[in-house]
């Protein structure tokens, strides 16, 4: 029994062989294994490395069409009709009839002035007149005597023909004097100021005895007469908005003083130019005020609002991309790469700013680029935002959107180092 135990013990050197033959098998196998599995991992670490070295961006479609304006400028009001009245007959204010705030009607008498030399050049006028008339009938007297004498050959044909003349100049000379009284009693109907259309007084700059002199317009005016039952409003429009005020436009008006009221004006016509010393365009409007509440000289904060221009597209001031080249924004194509734009921004609304130019509403614009964002790069969207046309909360919340990629790509980031590490040690 011992020697037979003892002979199964005994292992022989071909157990031997083959045992070793087998361990090597496993270990290499094992080995094997692992550099599989290490290539394998290695690969996924390169894949997510160049994944993830692709910039992630948010996208949003611009909102087409500019937002209406309202521009807010000082204006000053003046009666829809002012007529300085100067006087056009010389002499001293004998009376006037009306005084500041007189309401009157066209035609009404507001002074009148004394005129005595006037009174004597009509008299002389008149007398002059009645001359020339004696004349002229002294003269077809004679006319008429010398021409029935010319037919019986007792005068010459050269005495009548020099009578007749002499009567022709006697009555060119009774028309003249005739329209040198009526000139005189043209101005002498001047001697009563009158209302020119129904208004309200607004200034009387004379009083009895005062010497009128007749200036023709250039000396001191003696009334002021101001219809008021509309008013004009002047308003002097900066050049960049000018464009967009067109006649028929209405405006909002608040006057100090009225502060509890809003009145409504129409714009009536432009200046049609562009002052070069201020670079405004002055425009007038007006408004009916038969209450009489305003008055002329009154100042006024005048509102209009400005149609939305059609050409104009609305992203956000996170877009902008501020370099040397200029202002810009940067888009992606359908094969995501990135195309900087260079754009022209017609207005600043904080949050937005409306482009005039360089994009339009169907180009994808990323959203708060990477600063080394550049022309032709790859890029993956990570999510898309279209912004509702006109609402000022899609500014405030796209900066929270773009926020809730970073994190997760963070995650991920944390994630994979330790998948590595993991697949390195099972390597070993």
């Amino acid at each position: 029994m011992a020697s037979d135990v003892t002979e199964s013990k005994v292992v022989t050197p071909r157990k031997l062989k083959i045992a070793g033959f087998v361990g090597i098998g496993v270990a290499a196998l094992i080995v094997v294994s692992g550099m599989v599995s290490r290539a394998a991992e290695e690969s996924q670490l390169n894949q997510w490395t160049a994944a993830q070295a692709i910039p992630s961006v948010t996208v949003f479609q611009p909102s087409a069409g500019g937002s209406a304006n309202t521009i807010v400028l000082p204006g000053r009001l003046e009666a829809f009709y002012r007529a300085p009245i100067y006087a056009r007959v010389s002499g001293y204010l004998k009376a006037w009839y009306t005084d500041i705030g007189a309401k009157v009607k066209a035609g009404q008498i507001l002074g009148v002035i004394e005129t005595p030399d006037l009174d004597q050049q009509l008299e002389q006028g008149r007398a002059s007149l009645a001359t020339a008339r004696a004349k002229a009938s002294l003269a077809e007297t004679t006319a008429a005597r010398w021409q029935a004498m010319l037919k019986s050959d007792s005068v010459s044909q050269q005495a009548a023909d020099e009578k007749n003349g002499n009567l022709a100049a006697e009555q060119a000379t009774v028309n003249a004097e005739a329209a040198n009284v009526e000139r005189l009693q043209a101005l002498a109907s001047f001697k009563r100021i009158v209302a020119p259309f129904d208004g309200i007084v607004t200034s009387r700059d004379t009083d009895v005895g005062a010497l009128i002199d007749a200036g023709g317009g250039r000396g001191p005016q003696l009334f002021t007469v101001s219809d008021i039952h509309r008013l004009r409003v002047y308003v002097s429009v900066p050049q960049d908005d000018a464009s967009s005020i067109q006649p028929g436009m209405t405006a909002q008006l608040t006057v100090p003083g009225h502060a509890d009221q809003v009145f409504t004006a129409t714009v009536d016509s432009t200046s049609g130019a562009v002052n070069v010393e201020s670079g405004t365009l002055l425009v007038e409007l007006s408004l009916d005020d038969r209450s009489g509440v305003l008055m002329p000289g009154d100042f006024a904060n005048v509102s209009i609002q400005l149609s939305a221009a059609s050409n104009l597209v609305r992203v956000p001031a996170s877009a902008l991309i501020f370099r040397s080249a200029g202002l810009q924004v940067a888009s992606v194509d359908s094969n995501d790469h990135v195309k900087l734009h260079t754009i022209t921004v017609e207005r600043d609304l904080g949050h937005w700013v409306e482009v005039a130019s360089g994009i339009t509403a169907k180009d994808r614009i990323i959203d708060s680029p990477p600063d080394a964002l550049a022309d032709g790069d790859v890029v993956q969207v990570a999510q898309a935002a279209p912004q509702p046309a006109g609402t000022e909360p899609a500014t405030e919340t796209k900066p929270a959107e773009a926020a809730t990629v970073a994190p997760a790509a963070a995650t991920n980031a944390a994630a994979a180092p330790n998948a590595t590490a993991g697949g390195e040690r099972e390597g070993g």
